[in-house]
């Protein structure tokens, strides 16, 4: 029937879907939905888990040096930082280098909560790479950073 709305038909983005950038972007809004729906109960922690990681894995880095690994703008970043400080995952104190310089530490919360919440980044992983062999996983994790480095 002519004119009739199918909804239960997906929508496309006609030209768009033919680019890397549409699907990696709603990759990246389904992916993010999916994980933050199921840790409702974790605050605003698992919509930074990307961020403690990187503080977890580079304690006392200067905010700078942070902000750039995750591709901040410094603006946003600060703001980001107060409120992980206010829920008391992070703390920021002198550079044990640099006493001018803020470096950031996850407190021993902030420790607890990435823990748990990596623990379900990797069930979540499992789930979205469903059906995907160990070869698929690592030529797409190439071809993401080769689009990182490009981006950078």
């Amino acid at each position: 029937m002519a004119g009739r709305d199918d909804t239960q038909t997906r929508l496309d983005a006609g030209e768009a879907e033919d680019t890397i950038g549409y699907k990696l972007r709603l990759a990246q809004i389904l992916a993010f939905r999916g994980f933050e729906q199921r840790l409702t109960d974790h605050g605003r922690a698992p919509r930074y888990l990307g961020l403690l990681s990187v503080i977890r894995a580079h304690p006392g880095k200067p905010q700078s040096r942070i902000a750039e690994a995750v591709a901040l703008p410094r603006s946003s970043f600060v703001t980001i930082l107060d409120q992980l400080s206010a829920d008391g995952l992070i703390e920021r104190r002198p550079s044990t280098f640099d006493r001018r310089v803020n470096g950031i530490w996850l407190t021993p919360e902030g420790e607890t909560v990435v823990a748990g919440l990596m623990q379900e980044a990797q069930r979540y992983e499992a789930e979205m790479t469903r059906g995907m062999s160990a070869e698929d996983i690592a030529c797409g994790l190439r071809v993401l950073q080769k689009l990182i480095d490009n981006l950078s």
